[in-house]
């Protein structure tokens, strides 16, 4: 995922801003880590560079 996203990204749940938590990034792009809402305090993982914008009810 790249940092430049997270200007157009928000929570799916309630459509407010996220912040992004990096566990492990490259040089241009973001590999693990997860998004946060600093509203509802929905948590989404990005793994292999994909954030899993589903919400805790949808997520297996």
């Amino acid at each position: 995922m790249k940092k430049s996203i997270m200007d157009i990204l928000v929570c799916p749940k309630c459509k407010n801003d996220l912040i992004l938590n990096v566990r492990k990034e490259d040089k241009e792009e973001i590999i693990e880590g997860e998004l946060k809402c600093n509203n509802c305090s929905e948590i989404y993982p990005i793994n292999d560079g994909i954030p899993n914008l589903l919400t805790s009810d949808l997520q297996g």
